[in-house]
């Protein structure tokens, strides 16, 4: 699952608060901080992506959940990701964490606008996405906890 919306809104803490299981919760900032100090400072962007990728892959292909909340609305970032999801066969999901228009800046705007028009359009599903959450307001306090869960057995 992807958690998308402008840095304002803080993509990386919502994700952390609401999703209950732990260490589902994948970031490039903590991949940054993780590597701040132990590689140079201009291969620090990517070997983040890359063990990013690393690790949702290692996690998809275990089975278990991923969720990555991503601060900006850079089409390629969330193909990149739900190509990996889509190729473990494992579901694939957007929450677009909606924000007043004075928190979001003149750069993301314009990523913001295409990305609710799509939304809006029912395009996602040609991005790989299976589902597609709009949250802004109140909803946003509201929502308590995302819990993964397997479907109950059949027997």
């Amino acid at each position: 699952m992807l958690v998308v919306g402008a840095a304002a809104s803080d993509p990386d803490h919502f994700a952390e608060r609401v999703v209950e299981e732990r260490g589902a919760v994948l970031s490039l900032a903590k991949v940054r901080a993780l590597l701040a100090g132990r590689v140079a400072a201009d291969e620090v962007e990517a070997r983040s992506e890359e063990l990013l990728d690393a690790a949702v892959l290692k996690r998809l292909k275990a089975g278990q959940s991923v969720v990555v909340p991503i601060p900006r609305f850079d089409p390629a970032e969330r193909e990149r990701l739900v190509r990996l999801a889509h190729g473990e066969r494992r579901p694939r999901h957007l929450i677009l964490i909606e924000t007043s228009r004075d928190h979001v800046t003149d750069d993301e705007r314009p990523g913001l606008d295409e990305l609710r028009r799509a939304l809006d359009a029912g395009e996602l599903g040609r991005e790989g996405f299976q589902t597609v959450l709009r949250l802004g307001g109140s909803s946003l306090t509201e929502l308590k906890r995302i819990v993964f869960q397997r479907p109950p057995r059949d027997d």
